[in-house]
């Protein structure tokens, strides 16, 4: 059973940053499509970035190139996610999924495993 827990979430004021993790418990780490999504209120849950099994692709929602950074850590089986220039419409809670894949997907559907999710909030 693969097991995903986030935490790093918190509240901030616009143009502050912050950094989640996702730490990963079992399986083969390195072997999994990572992905970080995101769910407002009201709306649907949807992909913020993703990285291949071996991290050599990444991918990211059009909204948040150039402020957010995903990486891996194999040797700790986490994944990070580097949240830079805050906005208020980047609040949502955070997920961290995994997929049997090579390639992260951009739909929810496409994953196999999540997190329980963290809140990120953000001040005007």
């Amino acid at each position: 059973q693969v097991t995903l827990v986030e935490s790093g979430g918190g509240l901030v004021q616009a143009g502050d940053s912050l950094r989640l993790s996702c730490a990963v418990s079992e399986g083969t780490f390195s072997a999994y499509a990572k992905a970080w999504f995101r769910q407002a209120p009201g709306k649907e849950r949807e992909f913020v970035t993703g990285i291949t099994w071996n991290g050599n692709a990444i991918y990211y929602e059009d909204s948040v190139k150039g402020r957010f950074t995903i990486s891996g850590d194999n040797a700790k089986k986490t994944v990070y996610l580097q949240m830079n220039s805050l906005k208020p419409e980047d609040t949502a809670v955070y997920f961290c999924a995994a997929a049997r894949t090579t390639v992260p997907g951009y739909s929810p559907n496409e994953y196999h495993y999540w997190g329980q999710g963290t809140q990120v909030t953000v001040s005007s």
